[in-house]
């Protein structure tokens, strides 16, 4: 090399410096756990990474490095973006007589804070919590929510997402009912928004009720922003199957082998037909039923395989431990396989294999167990439980990112398993609510199942929001448009504007339209509907407006609290952490938790499908068609229908 070459002294340079920041990174990936009860520490290597991360973009560099800056950007946003919005603690409940099976209401999780993530208690935050307070009426009702519907998010046509199928819909509807609900809203005193001329609405002003009132709030919480609780536990603990009571747990046991009771229509309970008085069935569609029933059947089927190795289990212990089991299945497949789906770009991919597995990987975690008390080597399942300095619960911020409704379709066309002839074609009206019971009277299981996989959802974006949701007819008859019913809600929570949401979250937040879209036309609508002034853009807006990293079915802004709580709801549940073990979920229990995937679930209970999945890598991605009647495969120890 000739000493006045200057390119190949840079190149040798920049050698040097990515081997240098490679062992950093590997010293602060092998130490990455925080001091136990306090926030992770913040030097020169999380800087460096969120200042990479701003001025290029994660996704723009190798993989490795890519990883690399991920987790900085995780570690810096677990030590500042959490925040406890509790002023006192709640008082703690009766201790379980078994605290190695995961209490009904969620309690006890953390044995030492006993009502941490429980139901009933407080929704926490991403941001500081003095810039929660949802300010005036007047600011909460402007721009208008009816017109960034009508105007920004009104689907002009269906712009598909090609690279998943619609049960990856349906999954993310049936994960958010097990991790929160605000409950049902307030019947006095409603938001009233008054409509532009022409509005077809039929009311105006257009009336959508306010979010329930926090009942724990005490005079310690004076002048302070308003709270809200969760109805459902915040844990990771399938509450969408076995409720967040033991109220709601009794409605759904069968009362012997541990099984819970699916009817011939897959609603659980069926002769109770009250369908429409429960507040977790009330966004209740067929992609729903298609959920709770695979997952009611897989429960009974981990029930069948334990009373085969553990004949003289009680029905109690047979329901708890299938719980548990089924539970961590669900946040398996989720992480693995769902989340890789949606977010389909290779670092991803590794990334979140690394959450469960560790970059050591599946086959060393299976063959010898942990390797490394790091995360990021042997995974989260397993390690030690870290709150990060910040009693674990769901966020507000959190909520606000999963609101994906453009996933929806306004129509679809059922399909046969057999020979993929088309069966019947409905709008979403006709396939949700009590016609759901109508459709699966009409039509089998493994139809429906083969529909969802062949049918793509929407893409997650502007002027994609189904139109069946902006004039919605609830089970109780009420009418909402759904679309303004988001905005408003994220607005009536505190949730920050775009442009704050971003800075917040440590990213760059863009000066002009232009500079937030690439898509010109979008851009001047943005500008038209909030006035030119970017700083009014919605949280929810902008995330569907902004152009998304290569592969990703969402926006890089709500990836952000995603990385960061995705990760959370793990490292904080003891049942995924000190007590996933084989002690507490038995080693049946652990096989059965680490060898299944979607896949086998569905073939399990359907094994019809078999040739439509015959050749695909992840089963939230599009099935293979049919072409003509197929061979049916042997069944795969199918568990026993409960009536």
């Amino acid at each position: 090399m000739s000493e006045r070459d200057p390119k190949a002294l840079i190149r040798t340079a920049a050698v040097v410096a990515a081997g240098a920041f490679a062992a950093w990174t590997a010293a602060k990936l092998l130490r990455s756990r925080s001091a136990d009860g306090a926030p992770p520490r913040i030097g020169p290597y999380e800087r460096i990474t969120v200042a990479v991360d701003r001025a290029v973009g994660w996704y723009r560099l190798p993989t490795a490095l890519a990883l690399a800056i991920l987790s900085g950007v995780r570690t810096t946003l677990r030590a500042q973006n959490l925040y406890d919005t509790t002023t006192q603690q709640p008082p703690a409940p009766p201790p379980p007589a078994d605290t190695k099976v995961r209490s009904a209401d969620g309690t006890y999780n953390d044995l030492a804070h006993p009502a941490m993530g429980a139901a009933g208690t407080r929704f926490g935050r991403n941001v500081p919590i003095a810039l929660t307070r949802p300010g005036s009426d007047r600011d909460v009702l402007s721009p208008s929510p009816r017109t960034v519907s009508v105007e920004l998010l009104t689907r002009t046509a269906f712009t598909p997402a090609s690279s998943l199928n619609l049960l990856a819909a349906a999954w993310i509807q049936f994960m958010i009912a097990d991790w929160f609900s605000h409950g049902g809203g307030q019947k006095d005193d409603p938001w009233q928004i008054p409509l532009e001329p022409g509005d077809p609405w039929f009311e105006n002003p257009m009336r959508i009720l306010r979010i329930r009132s926090d009942p724990t709030r005490t005079s310690a919480d004076a002048g302070a922003p308003p709270t809200h609780v969760n109805t459902e536990t915040h844990w990771w603990d399938a509450s969408q199957l076995y409720g967040s009571s033991l109220d709601e747990q009794r409605y759904i046991r069968a009362g012997r082998n541990g099984y819970v009771t699916i009817g011939r229509d897959h609603i659980e309970n069926p002769d109770d037909t009250t369908l429409v008085q429960q507040p977790r069935l009330a966004g209740w569609w067929l992609g729903a039923s298609l959920m709770y029933t695979l997952f009611c059947l897989e429960h009974n089927a981990i029930c069948d395989a334990l009373i085969a190795r553990y004949p003289g289990w009680s029905d109690d212990a047979l329901f708890e431990h299938a719980r548990l089991i089924n539970a961590a299945l669900l946040a398996k497949i989720h992480t693995v396989e769902w989340t890789p789906a949606i977010l389909a770009n290779p670092t991803l991919k590794i990334a979140m294999n690394a959450n469960w597995w560790g970059l050591a990987g599946e086959a060393i975690k299976k063959m010898v167990g942990r390797i490394s008390d790091s995360e990021v080597i042997s995974g989260i399942p397993g390690g030690k439980t870290d709150h990060f300095g910040v009693p674990y619960a769901i966020t507000e911020e959190f909520v606000t990112v999963y609101r994906l409704h453009p996933l929806i379709p306004d129509e679809i066309t059922f399909r046969s398993v057999e020979d993929d002839g088309v069966l019947q074609q409905r709008p979403f009206q006709e396939i949700a609510g009590l016609a759901v019971r109508e459709r699966l009277a009409e039509m089998a299981m493994s139809d429906i199942l083969y529909t969802f996989g062949r049918t793509n959802p929407g893409a997650i974006q502007l002027h994609n929001f189904p139109r069946a949701l902006q004039r919605f007819t609830r089970p109780d008859g009420v009418v909402i448009d759904l679309a303004a019913h988001d905005i408003l809600r994220s607005r009536e929570l505190g949730v920050p504007r775009y442009n704050d949401f971003r800075r917040l979250l440590h990213l760059n937040a863009p000066a002009t339209f232009e500079e937030l879209t690439p898509n010109r036309q979008w851009a001047e609508e943005l500008r038209r509907v909030y006035g030119g002034d970017i700083e009014k853009v919605d949280t929810t807006i902008g995330m569907f407006a902004e152009q998304p990293p290569p592969g990703f079915g969402f926006s890089d802004t709500a990836f952000r609290i995603f990385i960061l709580m995705a990760s959370r709801r793990l490292n904080s549940d003891r049942f995924f952490t000190t007590d996933f073990t084989s002690e507490v979920y038995t080693p049946l229990g652990m096989q059965w938790i680490g060898d299944n995937t979607m896949e086998t679930v569905l073939l399990r209970h359907y094994p019809e499908l078999a040739p439509a999945l015959r050749g695909v890598a992840n089963a939230f991605a599009p099935w293979t068609a049919v072409a003509a009647a197929a061979p049916r495969t042997e069944p795969l120890a199918a568990a026993p229908f409960v009536a």
